[in-house]
């Protein structure tokens, strides 16, 4: 017969041993959030030639040697990853969406909304302002007014929207949303209108876009933000004239990234 000291011994090293794997079984669990609350997953979209692979590289603090040799707003496209991290081990991972309408653009939408959900969203638009780019495989110069650019911005935001509303509403935490103006250089004296288009309850037409947007997906659950910025700076030679100085830009930047750290809580 059993004595009941070693059954009791016993079942303490059953449940010790039961702890154990129940931690372990835990710790990737916990890692996973670790990771996510130190480098929260942001992913880039926006239509091509808005100069998302620029603001990427700006933000992540990476000279874009490929940008420099071929010009402004070199696309790609594949997805593209960027990792910022700072001294106190917090940054983010940047998902730069393509923006050309393409099965890879598609797969990667998918991919940061669906398949492995972002923390934050960084949408960028240029006050129809864009580069344009002919289609992949042609050859030669594009042209498009203003009001195209606009026009396809909209068609675009379009396709992002509706996977933005879908993850938001899967999720139990809320979801940040940056409307990024970027090429404020080029519209230095109208920046405050261009806000004001880009912004919910302004009654443009990508205003009202936003507002179907937080209808869809729960005013609670999406926070948007809507802030210029000028990827441009940092003592390059640009490609443009600019009545905006280096210092001006990369103001701006700062207030975008102050404003990522406040929706990350990194400060």
């Amino acid at each position: 017969m059993q004595s009941p000291l070693r059954h009791g011994k016993a079942a303490i090293g059953t449940t010790i041993a039961g702890g154990a794997l129940a931690a372990l079984s835990q710790a990737p669990e916990r890692a996973t959030r670790l990771l996510r609350h130190r480098y929260p997953t942001v992913a880039v979209t926006g239509m091509t030639g808005v100069g998302k692979t620029r603001l990427a590289d700006r933000l992540s603090r990476r000279a874009s040697a490929q940008s420099a040799d071929q010009g402004p707003d070199v696309g790609s496209a594949v997805m593209e990853r960027r990792t910022r991290r700072n001294a106190r081990l917090r940054g983010y991972r940047f998902r730069v969406v393509p923006g050309e309408n393409a099965a890879t653009r598609l797969g990667a939408l998918d991919e940061v909304f669906h398949d492995e959900p972002v923390d934050g969203v960084l949408h960028v638009v240029a006050n129809g302002y864009a580069t344009p780019r002919r289609p992949a495989g042609t050859s030669g110069a594009a042209l498009a007014s203003r009001e195209d650019q606009l026009a396809a911005e909209l068609e675009d935001w379009a396709i992002t929207a509706h996977r933005i509303a879908s993850m938001a509403v899967r999720r139990d935490r809320p979801t940040w949303l940056v409307i990024a103006v970027t090429k404020a250089d080029l519209f230095a004296d109208d920046v405050d209108a261009a806000v004001d288009y880009y912004s919910p309850g302004s009654g443009s037409p990508f205003g009202d876009r936003l507002d179907e947007l937080r209808a869809l997906a729960g005013g609670a659950k999406l926070s948007i933000d809507v802030l210029p910025v000028c990827a441009q700076g940092a003592g390059k030679k640009l490609v443009e004239p600019t009545s905006l100085s280096d210092k001006a830009c990369t103001d701006l930047l700062g207030r975008l990234e102050l404003r990522m750290a406040q929706l990350s809580g990194h400060v």
